[in-house]
């Protein structure tokens, strides 16, 4: 995107720590960012990360100087800048910055961007113009030469209490059982907003990893990584939890284990939640991503919703969920988008609400996902390097050219039987493939052979 910043990605910043990402580097950008879409008055979060007070201040203290007013809510997740954005709009703020790099390696730091209303920033939508712009010694110069005479000011904002009551509204907390929960952090930015909830909640928590700690004492807070999963199973068996819950470093996904330890995959939990979210807004609209459809879409017909498939990815399936009013968007990448939270994703709404079904029904997660997970088995995700992902795709679409296809994202090919997407990574050669079946192991694993054979054939 930029011959000179190497940190910028199709959604947001990336960048290790200091070559590509420091302080004058973050500066730029902030400044840039405010500056394509004329903000005079900016949300600025920060992560846990030891690298992330210096980027906040350098970011504050640049754009104060610049005459744009800084709203600092210190240490928090993405979704809590999310929320005074757009909480925050009467108040005149026109977007925010979280600087995070979730679950990226300690030596890593990152910038997530909104503009007003909440509203996602990515490749096609300003961020290469902004990307181009703090690239620029002539701009940046320009900036500084034309400096207003005013200086804009810091507001720090040091309590969580307008967003904790948001959360708290999607449950009725006197009608909740008391639950035990694990609750991993990961030394990530979660713990905080726990220990604030809890006093509201008829719920024992017990707490793992819980102290934000940019040290990454624990490892990476990234609960996809299979290594990173046995200790919350294990403490949800030790202690006899009713469910497990972990989350990564900025807490913008979260990932459930049931009364057994067992991990749920991320496609199970988008039905749960469209049942959820469809009990308290019947006959509303729910996005799902096109890699896993049929439980989703079933479930959802079931309740009397409307499932629509939408691409993969924040910021299509933000903007899909505006133009079909959407209550809930699932990504089985456990991304949960609610409108209600300004059509973002929360990783604290999700486990709020499936507490509010195991309170409501009296059964264990266990019970709520068996019968989902045996009628409709699934590969999981599956990653292939290949050297030219069109041409496997050319390649599958001809071997499978009696299905029903889908051009959503990738390639899908449906039967009666059975399903498959496979799509490019957007970064490097890789095809992603997920299958699915209906209820037929035996057929998920010969498809998932013969696809792969396909995709890793020279």
């Amino acid at each position: 995107m930029s011959n000179t910043l190497h940190c910028f990605t199709a959604y947001d910043v990336r960048g290790r720590i200091p070559e590509e990402l420091n302080e004058d580097v973050a500066a730029r950008i902030a400044l840039a960012f405010c500056s394509h879409f004329g903000i005079s008055k900016v949300v600025i979060g920060r992560d846990m990360r030891l690298s992330s007070p210096g980027l906040a201040e350098s970011v504050i203290r640049t754009l104060t100087s610049q005459g744009i007013d800084v709203v600092d809510i210190g240490l928090s997740g993405t979704e809590e800048m999310y929320h005074a954005v757009f909480s925050g709009q009467e108040e005149g703020i026109g977007g925010g910055i979280e600087v995070t790099a979730s679950h990226n390696p300690a030596d890593y730091n990152g910038m997530k961007f909104v503009c007003q209303g909440a509203r996602p920033v990515s490749d096609d939508s300003g961020l290469q113009e902004i990307a181009e712009m703090a690239a620029s010694e002539e701009w940046y110069r320009d900036q500084v030469r034309n400096r207003p005479a005013g200086k804009g000011t810091h507001y720090q904002v040091p309590d969580k209490d307008r967003y904790i009551a948001h959360l708290l509204s999607y449950v009725e907390p006197g009608k909740l059982r008391p639950l035990k929960l694990v609750v991993n952090s990961g030394n990530g930015c979660a713990g905080p907003v726990i220990d604030q909830l809890a006093p509201h909640l008829p719920m024992t928590f017990i707490r793992l990893h819980h102290e934000p700690d940019g040290t990454f004492p624990h490892g990476v807070p990234n609960p996809l990584l299979p290594e990173n999963r046995q200790e919350t199973a294990d403490m949800v068996r030790l202690h006899n939890a009713d469910l497990g819950i972990a989350w990564d470093g900025d807490f913008d996904r979260c990932f459930f284990y049931d009364e057994t330890g067992r991990f749920i995959e991320g496609y199970y939990i988008v039905g749960l939640l469209a049942r959820a979210m469809l009990r308290l807004h019947p006959g509303a609209t729910i996005l799902h991503d096109p890699r896993l459809i049929w439980n989703t879409r079933d479930i959802v017909q079931e309740e009397g919703g409307r499932p629509v498939m939408t691409r993969t990815g924040h910021a299509f399936i933000k903007e899909a969920m505006r133009r079909e009013n959407a209550v809930y968007g699932g990504e089985m990448s456990a991304h949960h988008y609610f409108r209600d939270f300004g059509y973002c994703d929360s990783g604290m709404v999700p486990w709020l609400l499936v507490c509010r079904l195991l309170s409501e029904q009296d059964t264990p997660l266990s019970a709520m996902v068996n019968d989902c997970i045996n009628s409709y088995p699934v590969s999981g995700e599956i990653n292939s390097t290949v050297d030219d992902p069109d041409a496997v795709l050319e390649r599958i679409e001809a071997r499978f050219s009696d299905g029903k296809k889908d051009y959503t994202d990738g390639l899908s090919v449906a039967y009666s039987d059975f399903r498959f997407n496979v799509r490019k990574s957007n970064t490097e050669p890789v095809l992603r493939l997920n299958v699915e079946t209906r209820g037929d192991k035996l057929l998920l694993q010969q498809k998932t052979g013969e696809l792969l054979e396909l995709i890793r054939q020279n």
